[in-house]
């Protein structure tokens, strides 16, 4: 009953992290689209965008990273024969993937706490779906767990993240034409 607790806990915390890493990278893209208006929305926007971020990263990205690892460990406690396993070796090494996703996301967000972001919209776009990988491949390896499976979850993860890259480009295609056809319009 213990390692039930535990284990939906974990899985708990695991979606509200991600939820938090979706939502601050969607942040960090607003925060950059501020950066390039005027001044009168510039000062509206860049504090309210600045606090919605602080507030997220803070009060529930990291509690959420933390506590999903707590029980993460926990569970592995709890079923050690686990990390003898191929599909969770390999799970391991995704969840470093995350842990290394999550870094990156808090040195943007230390240049954004400096007043500058380094990255274009469009970076942060396709930085964006880094996370839906890492989680697609979670979960199928958690689901699938044999090899056999696990190579044609590979092979679907690929297919994804060309539809997923091939989607951001088709949406900054879109709001480039938009924006052409506004400013021909004005």
């Amino acid at each position: 009953m213990e390692y039930l607790y535990i284990k939906s806990l974990h899985i708990i915390f695991i979606t509200t992290w991600f939820a938090g890493l979706f939502y601050i990278i969607r942040l960090f893209i607003y925060y950059k689209e501020a950066e390039e208006k005027d001044e009168t929305s510039k000062n509206i926007l860049l504090p309210q965008y600045k606090l919605m971020i602080k507030r997220l990263w803070y009060i529930i990205t990291w509690p959420s990273a933390v506590l999903a690892t707590l029980f993460a460990i926990w569970l592995l406690v709890l079923q050690p024969v686990w990390l003898q396993q191929s599909w969770m070796q390999i799970k391991l090494s995704f969840v470093a993937l995350l842990f290394a996703y999550h870094w990156s996301c808090q040195i943007m967000y230390n240049q954004i706490e400096k007043g500058s972001l380094k990255y274009s919209s469009f970076a942060l776009r396709i930085w964006n779906e880094v996370a839906t990988l890492i989680l697609f491949s979670c979960v199928f390896l958690v689901v699938l767990k044999s090899t056999f499976d696990w190579i044609f979850g590979v092979v679907g993860i690929v297919g994804v993240s060309i539809l997923l890259m091939l989607g951001v480009k088709l949406y900054k295609n879109i709001r480039k034409k938009k924006s052409w056809e506004s400013n021909k319009i004005n």
